[in-house]
């Protein structure tokens, strides 16, 4: 009975909390988080939905792409630009989200993001916790209840504008949209070829096995077509690999992987312990590698480029390669203010935020990257062993050189017996 009642007080609280979402104005609204599910209100990542759809959103309310918006939620306030994508602001940043269908116009749900990072948590609302039976589940932080009452309120009109004509991303998961892209680069997967790094052995691609995005099947092709041997996945655990379509016939599942389940804040010290095991099981198997994400793009881009650094790529090879990605999925071409915007607002910050320094261009960043990766919890052995199997070196045991030192120590020895004793 106790059970049914609370049920029933719930439900009357959600009620009430969406009354004035029909009574806001212009530049007004309410939504709300949560409901009898509160797993159902939160992404993987920490991305917060609400009930609040486009259409009352970016209709009756009368938001639109580029305004600036105070959102008010349990006792805080915060300003934050309306974009279709977390990828218009820059890293660190938050951000109300209504995404856009191919043809342009608002579909789904509000949520709230922080661009690299995890809303949830951010602002107290709830918090990830790993669950052997299920992967993980959400349950709220302090004091906090579900439902949250959400307050939405215009603060500038097209605040964020320039912001938003700037990046103007737009992408499809259809493979005859991009025409002027081969197989490999239309599931984003490629060889990393900046300073240090072997030939042909270490990759970087969008999901293998992940189907979301229709690349899954061009990016498990290509790493058959490499030879990959080794593989860090940064954003599944196995029963979610498993879980998808086409996982078991696929190249992938035969290699040897390493499943990490990691969240999208770089920052997080679940990210940098999970990236950690990634890199010693890089270390300690010898292969030819892959680092991929869901898209390639943020988590394998911060991995990626750590690496690069490590290796001693340039602070311009960095960037060239992390910018690749937003050529493939956006077409976003070099010199353009939109590819400036890109690299200002992400990896040049996120590398800087990284590495606590205050611009990439000007850092030692072998020494940076070495530095990083101790701190996350490798011993210099694992580092070094690390380097030389991103070299593609091949690494002979002790007795090699001791018996090839000694071979030569030997016919050095002949010959001076001879040169002495020979005829004369």
């Amino acid at each position: 009975m106790r059970k049914i009642l609370s049920v029933a007080l719930r439900l009357l609280l959600l009620v009430m909390l969406t009354i004035p979402a029909f009574a806001a104005g212009e530049g007004q609204c309410t939504a709300v988080i949560g409901g009898l599910e509160e797993d159902l209100w939160f992404s993987k990542y920490g991305n917060v939905y609400t009930d609040c759809t486009a259409e009352k959103l970016m209709g009756e309310a009368g938001f639109s792409y580029g305004d600036l918006v105070r959102v008010s939620f349990l006792d805080q306030s915060v300003t934050m630009p309306l974009m279709p994508d977390y990828s218009y602001v820059e890293s660190g940043s938050p951000v109300m989200i209504v995404k856009r269908n191919e043809a342009g116009v608002p579909v789904g749900n509000l949520s709230l993001a922080v661009n690299m990072g995890n809303f949830a948590e951010r602002y107290g609302i709830a918090k990830r916790v790993e669950d052997p039976s299920v992967g993980w589940h959400w349950e709220t932080m302090g004091d906090t209840r579900i439902p949250v009452l959400v307050m939405l309120e215009m603060e500038e009109k097209g605040g964020c504008l320039d912001q938003y004509h700037a990046h103007g991303l737009s992408r499809t998961n259809e493979r005859e949209d991009y025409p002027h892209l081969d197989d490999p680069a239309f599931a984003n997967f490629r060889m990393i070829r900046t300073t240090g790094i072997g030939e042909g052995i270490l990759y970087r691609t969008s999901s293998p096995i992940d189907p979301e995005l229709g690349r899954n099947c061009y990016a498990d092709a290509a790493l058959e077509s490499a030879g990959v041997t080794v593989i860090m996945n940064l954003a599944d655990n196995l029963q979610e690999a498993e879980a998808c379509e086409g996982f078991g016939d696929s190249y992938y599942a035969s290699q040897k992987v390493i499943y990490l389940d990691l969240g999208v804040d770089v920052s997080s010290r679940e990210f940098q312990e999970g990236l950690a095991r990634g890199l010693r099981f890089f270390a300690e198997n010898r292969g030819v590698y892959a680092i991929h994400c869901t898209e390639g793009k943020d988590r394998a881009g911060f991995a990626a480029a750590l690496l690069e650094c490590l290796m001693g790529a340039s602070a311009q090879e960095v960037v060239e390669d992390y910018m690749t990605t937003y050529f493939n999925y956006y077409g976003v071409e070099p010199g353009t203010e939109t590819y400036e915007v890109i690299v200002r607002d992400n990896i040049q910050k996120i590398l800087a935020a990284a590495f606590a320094v205050e611009d990439i261009r000007t850092a030692d960043l072998v020494r940076e990257a070495e530095e990083y990766l101790q701190e996350i919890g490798l011993e210099e052995a694992e580092i070094t062993a690390l380097r030389t199997n991103l070299r593609g070196e091949e690494e002979t045991e002790s007795w090699v050189w001791i018996v090839a030192l000694g071979t030569m120590v030997g016919l050095a020895g002949i010959l001076i017996w001879r040169k002495r004793n020979g005829p004369r």
